[in-house]
């Protein structure tokens, strides 16, 4: 009974050598002397084989003539081999060649008959189905379905972070201050230059883009109130948030995106660490401290660029200006710009976190991720703030 081989198992060549071979290995290699004769030798072997397959389509015959293949010289043979041969007697039998192996040794035999009825089934397999093209229908669904995936995903994260921190409103020692005031640091403190930069030039904007109406009906001194209730209402708190969802929400989620990528949240578990608790929850305090304490700053940062340009283009003192800003805007307005950036802060927060989890593979993941955070977070931001217009004009705040 032959050698037993498996689908795909390769023999060693030094299973298959002729003990009385001492001589140096050398390649595969075929020869036709005549249009009827075919001479083989060398080591048929994955390691001897090199490049003779480039080779074999040379080797031709007179069409309906039996030709003799010389097998006397073979050295070593394995599975790759006898496939290639195989290969080669089956291109001649199709071209109408009958080749017969002469001097094969026995082993060698049995190996070809046994990978011989292997190559026949592989052949006679019927072809797998063509894949087909989706149609414009089956692709808009299928984007359909993926968006609704990624939207209940994104309410069982929401979840699982409000589980968590009633978790920490119970039992307040289980806090991570250190990361929180971190965060803090790092979204609050260190984005006060950037923010009072963009807010005070904002208020200048606001207040030039004005004065040229103003002045036409001479209603110099109610740029206060322009620049007072659009930097207060509108501009800190959308300026603010836009500056962190670009700053912080995207280190969110590459920090975490990173993390998942080179598995330390899963090493994070399996030493019994809630990655919530230590990668979202310090950052989604530590941002609702600190975004609405930015638009306060920003607030004063814009209203001093209005006054500055209401001095320089309608010669509204700086006195007057505030004299008329205390009595134009009320404590609700800054309350609101206040409320706006705590909701802001939650939404950029959990935005960053979670494209920061989604990450799967390599760097790429990681910037694409980013990159998405960034994106949803500040549509996102511009939604809730067009929603929180349509609700406090309908309440008449």
């Amino acid at each position: 009974m032959g050698h037993a081989v498996r689908p795909n198992e390769r023999v060693t060549a030094s299973l298959w050598e002729s003990p009385l071979n001492t001589s140096r290995p050398e390649s595969a290699a075929i020869a036709q002397p005549g249009p009827q004769g075919l001479v083989l030798s060398g080591r048929w072997t994955a390691l001897g084989l090199g490049t003779l397959g480039q080779g074999l389509a040379a080797i031709h015959s007179p069409r309906g003539t039996p030709a003799v293949a010389d097998a006397t010289r073979i050295e070593a043979l394995d599975t790759a081999g006898a496939w290639l041969l195989h290969t080669l007697l089956q291109r001649l039998a199709k071209e109408g060649v009958t080749v017969r192996l002469d001097g094969l040794r026995p082993e060698f035999a049995r190996l070809m008959d046994t990978v011989a009825p292997q190559l026949a089934a592989q052949a006679a397999a019927p072809p797998g189905p063509r894949p087909t093209v989706p149609s414009p229908l089956e692709r808009l669904g299928r984007r359909a379905a993926a968006g609704a995936g990624e939207v209940l995903e994104r309410l069982a994260f929401v979840g699982e972070c409000a589980e968590a921190l009633a978790g920490w409103v119970r039992h307040p020692g289980r806090i991570r201050w250190r990361p929180v005031l971190f965060n803090i640091r790092s979204a609050g403190v260190d984005a006060l230059p950037i923010v009072g930069l963009l807010s005070f030039l904002l208020g200048v904007v606001v207040a030039y883009q004005s004065a040229d109406q103003l002045r036409r009906y001479g209603a110099n001194l109610f740029i206060a109130d322009i620049v007072g209730i659009s930097m207060l209402r509108e501009f800190a708190p959308l300026i603010a948030a836009i500056i962190i969802a670009g700053r912080s929400g995207s280190a969110y989620a590459a920090q975490i995106g990173t993390m998942a990528v080179t598995e330390e949240i899963d090493a994070m578990r399996t030493l019994g660490i809630a990655p919530l608790e230590m990668l979202v929850l310090p950052k989604l305090i530590a941002l609702s401290i600190a975004l609405p304490l930015l638009t306060v700053w920003a607030d004063l940062l814009g209203i001093a660029g209005g006054m500055v340009m209401a001095q320089s283009q309608l010669g509204v003192g700086y006195g007057e200006f505030l004299d008329r800003f205390a009595k134009a805007v009320e404590p609700s307005t800054c309350l609101v710009g206040i409320g706006k950036a705590w909701v802001f802060a939650a939404v950029i927060a959990v935005v960053g976190c979670f494209q920061g989890f989604r990450t799967r593979g390599g760097a790429d993941s990681v910037g694409r991720q980013t990159t998405r955070s960034v994106v949803e977070a500040i549509f996102l931001v511009i939604v809730a703030d067009a929603l929180f217009s349509v609700v406090l004009s309908a309440l008449d705040l």
